[in-house]
Parts: C-alpha cells; structure tokens; sequence
C-alpha cells in the first residue's frame, strides 16, 4: 500500500455554475440558485455578505454592461468553494470597464441620498478580493472572493 503525503489529499473544490438569461427578473433564479449552495461549514451572515455581493455583480451586468443587449440575453455566473475562501464569477459582454478608477470615483463622489451608485463599493466592503478582467473572449470577469478562514477581514 503506497501513502500518499498530506498535501496530495487536499479536498477538491466544489464547482456550480449557472447560465440565466432573464434579465433583472434573474435576480430570483441566482440567490436561489447561490443558496442552495450554502455548506453549514460557512456561516449564515457570510454567506449573506457573499449573496449580497452576487446580487450587485449580477445586477450591475444586467443594468449597465448589458444595458444595450436583449432581456433574454445570457449571463453566467460560476461559484467555486475551496476549504478556506469562496469565489464567485459574473461573465459579462460589456464593454471593458475600469473597476478600481469607477470605485475611487464612487468614494469621491457618491450623493448619500442617491438611489443607487453604491453597488461597487459594498462589493469592494464584502469581498477580499475584488476584480474585473476583460478575457481575450471579449467578455469581462468580475470575480469576488471571500475567505472564511483566519485571512477574513469581516
């Protein structure tokens, strides 16, 4: 019997991916979708954060870089668990955006009273990670992760 070392046992992360193609009326289909994912091993007010940050990734691709696309018109979603963070990806076809110039400009200049423009930024809060990469597909990556072991910052 051959052993293997302990870090060749290292659990496989959990993979779930999602396509929806509702527009706003998706919004439904992805928090249910996000959780039904929850692991008792995550607790409920990060998972929480963690659905709130979706919810303003997927709606922000939906109002603003698919503002010119059909209701009908694709967003996928991916959502990867490892032992000690979590990702969440939202594929978009907008055009390339500059997140950290958008969420500096926010800071400056954000009305409190304002119905929206706030989206960013709580992402920004929620996430440990938070970045958007336009791929050599033409589509843009947002990817937000959150750890829930002892890097988290809250």
């Amino acid at each position: 019997m051959i052993k293997l070392p302990s870090s060749d046992k290292s659990p496989i992360p959990k993979k779930a991916q999602l396509r929806v193609t509702a527009g706003l009326s998706g919004l439904d289909q992805v928090l249910l979708w996000f959780s039904q994912l929850h692991e008792s091993s995550i607790s409920s007010s990060l998972w929480l954060r963690c659905s709130l940050a979706l919810a303003e990734g997927f709606t922000n691709v939906v109002r603003h870089a698919h503002k010119d696309k059909t209701p009908d018109f694709p967003v996928d979603l991916e959502v990867t668990m490892f032992p000690e963070h979590l990702e969440i990806r939202v594929w978009d076809e907008g055009p390339p955006f500059d997140l950290e110039k958008k969420i500096r400009e926010i800071q400056e200049a954000t009305d409190p009273f304002s119905g929206g423009g706030r989206g960013l930024k709580l992402m920004r809060d929620i996430a440990d990670e938070l970045s958007y990469t336009r791929l050599p597909d033409q589509r843009n990556c947002l990817l937000i992760v959150k750890y829930y072991g002892v890097q988290t910052r809250a």
